[in-house]
């Protein structure tokens, strides 16, 4: 096995053009698991842990540029303000230890449809993008189609994962994940939910109930539907138990679930849908919140 152990992104690019199968390393969260369990043997290891660069972010008051590399422990100290749903779902990731290495790149690179990051990533919004680079040059894949398998993404097998470009919070976030302890442990399902009030829609994300990480694409509709409808967004009143209710079944209908060692199908969709009442709930309050603070 070839260990390539380059210094800057430009070398890392290089190495990737010259060793298209060679895995990425950085904080090897999962990449050694795999390796020690002989899951997966590849021909070349490509550690990224000096290319520094990736492991910064910027904010630019509208969109952070998240380095592949950041580790969940800074997403949690430094962007809990401009990204809520991720730093909440950070805190959730692993141990300790785990959350200073592991970051966004990795679970994305990974593309496990139990990956932390991606409800949050998803609820967002459609904004979100995947910062993929390779020696022919730089692309941003909307994060809607960065999902194309079980644990496969659409990166091509010269590129790289660089950044993550995420859209500023303009409203509460929240996120829910259910497993069989505390920590240390893979979802047996995960939610992500988010108001997006600058533009009247919201966003949502399943994970671990689904072959990819995937949206409740009716269940935003609806729910979007009924706050512009009803000026929702302008009074802050009370959403009605019917509509928590609707939203909570949309978001289990859209799940496809499979029975494993960690859960069934059915308590999947069932707690989907307790997730998704309580986080819109949770949101929704907050945004009642800012509405009276701000009249």
């Amino acid at each position: 096995m070839e260990f390539l152990r380059p210094a800057t992104w430009d070398e890392a690019l290089a190495a990737k053009a010259e060793y298209p199968t060679a895995l990425p390393i950085a904080g090897g969260t999962d990449v050694m698991v795999e390796l020690n369990f002989d899951v997966h043997r590849p021909s070349a290891i490509l550690d990224l842990n000096r290319v520094t660069e990736l492991t910064e972010w910027t904010n630019d008051g509208s969109v952070v540029r998240l380095g592949a590399s950041v580790p969940y422990a800074r997403i949690i100290a430094e962007l809990s303000g401009p990204l809520p749903g991720l730093a909440l779902a950070a805190h959730t990731v692993g141990s300790p230890q785990i959350r200073n290495r592991g970051g966004v790149g990795g679970n994305l690179g990974g593309a496990s449809p139990a990956g932390d990051a991606h409800p949050a990533l998803l609820a967002a919004g459609r904004d979100v993008f995947v910062e993929a680079a390779s020696v022919r040059g730089t692309r941003l894949i909307p994060i809607d189609e960065f999902y194309v398998g079980v644990k496969r993404n659409s990166l091509a097998a010269d590129e790289l994962i660089r950044a993550v470009h995420i859209p500023v919070a303009d409203g509460p976030q929240q996120f829910s994940k259910i497993g069989t302890r505390n920590a240390m442990v893979i979802a047996v399902c995960a939610f992500g939910f988010a108001l997006h009030p600058g533009n009247g829609t919201v966003g949502t994300g399943i994970g671990s109930a689904a072959p990819t990480p995937r949206r409740a694409v009716e269940a935003e509709e609806y729910l979007g539907g009924v706050l512009a409808e009803r000026g929702l967004w302008e009074s802050g009143d009370l959403l009605g138990t019917e509509v928590v209710q609707r939203f909570g079944e949309l978001v289990k209908a859209a799940a496809s679930p499979i029975d494993d060692v960690r859960g069934t199908a059915d308590y999947r969709r069932h707690s989907l849908a307790v997730m998704a009442r309580r986080t819109l709930t949770w949101c929704w309050n907050d945004y009642r919140k800012q509405i009276r603070s701000a009249a």
